[in-house]
């Protein structure tokens, strides 16, 4: 770039920001500011037991393995175990802020509250302090599990309602009768954790999903899946689908719906203990919802039940409130075009670091985006000319190999995209 100094502004410390920190950092940005509304890196690692942004609860493990969740060159520890708890991810994260003298590029207790694009490609940000900054780059790493999306029954409920980003542990369930809605991560472990103290659990499964326990022939699954990468999409289906069938058999032996979309299709859910949970009598499938009248909630396969409390775990609006909605609003968006999942069409100085749901962790994936974004602002990769073109291309993509709800509208295949990243960040990007 022109500017031999450009200023960076990074919107969150999250495990997306602190890598972006270090990333710009090593490519010889020097300049560079991030912006953390708590008073310590983590994000949504970050568990409390109050509501706030963070989303783990308190028996959250990652359901990627340790080995498929670690950043470019900086290894989780040995010790830790195949699927380190939300404890050890942060504690890790901490690790890696330190190794890299990453704090000290962190403004804590720092809310972006307004965003504003000047004419000259630059960013004026106003802060909660009252300060207003400009910046040459801006890079937004906020996450995009903060702001939870309601369904539309919400209200017609006159029982005790939360939504899975509440919901902390399995305290105040005990002798309840518990509806959790959603066939995802969160839903899982939510009807899981509820059953070992409610009266009764049932789970409302709108769509079929592919429940993938976490092991598969004494390795982590992921692990597994890994080896298959590098074979044909036609040769990898069948047998993804063949594994699935000797570790659960038929999803209809549990009271489940049999998925018609094949499994690279969605969002996997990973979880060993639902299915276990399901035929011990623990939790009970129920299918979509119909309607809600006061407690008593009817499925669209003609039963219904009646409920204490529903936990809806029906995913996350992709926020960004310190922008004006005119000028940039993916809250509802059934499509996010982003070339690399990083760079918007119109603004080549606004960066999207983590802004993609992979089909395992996401931090390697916003390390790699990071050392693009940090030799792009350095001057060593440049953007192509048609950039809304192929950022157009890359929502049109995810239409393609997705199925079409609003939890895939940033999905990406992780071994995939990462592929197509690291082909992006030149050979001679420094390294330590």
């Amino acid at each position: 770039m022109e500017n031999e100094s450009p200023k960076v502004a990074i919107i969150g410390a999250g495990c997306s920001g602190i890598t972006a920190i270090k990333n710009l950092i090593q490519a010889g940005v020097k300049n560079v500011i991030c912006y953390e509304q708590n008073d310590q890196i983590g994000g949504n690692w970050i568990y409390t037991q109050k509501v706030s942004h963070s989303s783990v609860c308190e028996t959250t493990h990652i359901i990627s393995s340790k080995t498929m969740s670690q950043y470019d060159d900086f290894p989780m520890p040995k010790e830790y175990p195949d699927y380190p708890s939300h404890r050890q991810v942060l504690a890790y994260f901490q690790s890696y802020a330190k190794h890299f003298g990453l704090l000290k590029y962190i403004q804590f207790n720092t809310k972006v509250t307004r965003v504003e694009k000047q004419e000259d490609e630059k960013w004026q940000l106003e802060l909660s302090n009252g300060e207003k900054e400009i910046y040459d780059f801006l890079l937004i790493a906020n996450g995009h599990h903060s702001v939870p999306r309601h369904p539309k029954f919400k209200d017609d409920f006159s029982g005790k309602y939360l939504h899975a980003h509440e919901f902390k542990n399995n305290t105040g369930f005990e002798g309840e009768k518990v509806l959790v809605v959603g066939g995802g991560n969160s839903a899982c472990d939510c009807a899981v954790e509820i059953s070992r103290v409610a009266e009764k659990v049932d789970i409302s499964i709108r769509t079929p999903q592919y429940i993938i326990p976490k092991f598969f022939l004494g390795r982590p699954s992921d692990t597994f899946n890994d080896k298959m990468i590098w074979l044909p999409r036609f040769i990898q289906k069948p047998l993804l689908t063949l594994s699935l069938k000797i570790q659960v058999g038929d999803y209809r032996s549990y009271g489940l719906e049999q998925p018609k979309h094949n499994v690279l299709e969605a969002h996997p859910t990973l979880n060993s203990e639902l299915l276990y949970k399901i035929r011990h009598g623990k939790v009970y499938p129920q299918r979509g919802i119909e309607k809600v009248e006061g407690k008593k909630v009817y499925f669209k396969n003609g039963e219904n039940g009646t409920y204490d409390t529903i936990v809806a775990a029906t995913g996350y609006q992709i926020a960004t409130p310190f922008f004006e909605k005119e000028f940039l609003d993916y809250s509802e968006s059934d499509r996010v075009p982003l070339y690399l999942r990083m760079f918007h069409g119109a603004h080549p100085s606004l960066i999207f670091i983590g802004l993609c749901q992979p089909q395992g962790a996401v931090w390697p994936l916003s390390d790699a985006q990071s050392q693009i974004a940090g030799n792009y602002i350095s001057g060593k990769w440049k953007l192509p000319k048609n950039l809304k073109e192929l950022a157009e291309k890359d929502a049109d993509q995810i239409e393609k190999e997705f199925l079409h709800r609003k939890r895939h509208t940033v999905e990406v295949h992780y071994h995939q995209y990462l592929r197509s990243l690291k082909k992006q960040i030149p050979k001679d990007a420094l390294k330590s």
